[in-house]
């Protein structure tokens, strides 16, 4: 049973990577084909993101506070890593003071 699951997410994963290849022989002219295929991926990230970022700590506060130090330093053009392990920190640190203050 294992193994049909993993045939079939395996042609799934092939007709994803194949069909464009196929239907779109040649050069995409089209400026506004072009820049909807460049920003869907950053869409569907954001999408599949965005929701878990509430909901993967402990407290709704320090997920507000991981968010607001990720999209600050975002802006300021931050590297990735700088923003990733800030924002991680944040959480850690609100987590830490609502804990001491016993507000969970």
């Amino acid at each position: 049973m294992i193994m049909i699951h993993i045939l079939i997410m395996a042609g799934i994963t092939y007709l994803v990577r194949m069909l464009p290849m196929a239907i779109f022989k040649k050069k995409i002219e089209s400026n506004f084909i072009k820049s909807f295929l460049y920003y869907v991926p950053f869409a569907v990230l954001g999408s599949m993101t965005f929701p878990a970022i509430f909901t993967s700590t402990s407290s709704l506060y320090s997920a507000i506070a991981g968010t607001a130090v990720a999209i600050l330093l975002a802006f300021k053009e931050k590297s990735l890593l700088t923003v990733a392990l800030s924002s991680c920190f944040a959480v850690y640190i609100t987590e830490w003071i609502l804990k001491s203050i016993d507000l969970f």
